[in-house]
């Protein structure tokens, strides 16, 4: 199966043979659609802006989902929106176990983000709340009792325009937000010892015209803040840095990332696929003056001064991949 050219419908007629899809839609409009799976930490898999004959956003694995399976490592099925937890790297990952190297061999995603369902606590037409508790030790020996809530909600073309402050007259709207919270049930978090953050991670279908657009705070200097080196420098002709704003190409053939501190980043980034006339926006909570985990692969100076906004663009690894 192709995932560039599946219909939503195609795409929740397989869900639904290999897991138990929530379909929720938008109060004022049954073509703007959410498929949402709870055995997959809540995650939204896939939407549509027009119903089962409309383009469906989310990248999805269909190898792995077919399969039933959870492979080492990591399971990834995909999705447009998943609960994750950072951080990734560094000594108070809760990727990396105490003593091991920061190497991929001894790296795991922790199994409640990636094998353990959330349970269903709710769920209507437009809305659905999932909740998950948990217990997690990070590199430095410190434990975390967890309890996580999640919410996923549809939501109206008013309150997109509200949103986003533009009017969309003429235009095939779907929209969702999440809302993600950890409560502490254990004892007291403290900086030296490590805290957690929440993550939210999408993976949606790359074109070869499809570019990551992303507003920064402008300057003198704040260029050199923009982090592009994570899986060695990205190539000139894969990211435009202007003034105020950059251009990063997701066309899924070249691995790479690029990561905005919070003092320079904005509350909100996309992307445009002029093939099919998709833009999509991701809007965050932002403080531009807080603690972002560090999730970088090395015991760390800052572990505190990480970004608060990423971009990732998959291609193949070292064996072709």
């Amino acid at each position: 199966m192709s995932s560039t050219a599946n219909t939503f419908g195609a795409d929740l007629e397989f869900l639904k043979k290999h897991q138990k899809p929530l379909v929720l839609t938008a109060p004022d409009d049954d073509s703007a659609q959410v498929a949402v799976v709870g055995a997959l930490q809540g995650r939204v898999m896939t939407s549509t802006a027009n119903g089962a004959s409309g383009n469906s956003y989310g990248w999805l694995n269909y190898k792995l989902l077919e399969s039933g399976k959870f492979t080492p490592h990591m399971s990834a099925f995909g999705g447009e929106d998943r609960f994750w937890i950072g951080p990734e790297g560094g000594q108070f990952s809760i990727y990396f176990q105490q003593g091991k190297q920061f190497v991929f061999d001894d790296w795991q995603v922790p199994a409640v983000i990636d094998s353990e369902p959330f349970e269903v606590v709710s769920s209507d037409k437009s809305k659905a709340a999932f909740r998950k508790t948990a217990s997690l030790t990070n590199y430095s020996g410190t434990k975390f009792d967890i309890v996580i809530d999640r919410s996923v909600e549809a939501l109206s073309k008013v309150e997109v325009e509200t949103a986003i402050n533009f009017p969309l007259k003429d235009v095939k709207t779907v929209a969702y937000e999440t809302v993600n919270t950890i409560t502490n049930q254990g004892a007291d978090w403290k900086k030296e010892s490590g805290l957690l953050s929440i993550w939210i991670l999408g993976m949606f279908n790359p074109t070869p015209k499809t570019t990551v657009v992303v507003p920064f705070v402008g300057g003198a200097d704040h260029k050199t803040q923009i982090n592009d080196s994570y899986f060695g420098k990205v190539p000139a002709e894969r990211l435009i840095i202007e003034d105020s704003v950059l251009y990063f190409k997701a066309d899924g053939k070249h691995r790479s990332k690029i990561g905005l501190p919070p003092s320079i980043a904005k509350p909100v980034m996309g992307s445009y696929d002029a093939e099919k006339g998709v833009l999509t926006i991701v809007s965050y909570d932002l403080d531009p003056t807080g603690d972002y985990v560090n999730s970088m692969w090395e015991i760390q100076k800052e572990p505190f001064k990480g970004d608060a906004a990423n971009s990732y663009n998959d291609g193949p690894v070292e064996d072709g991949t």
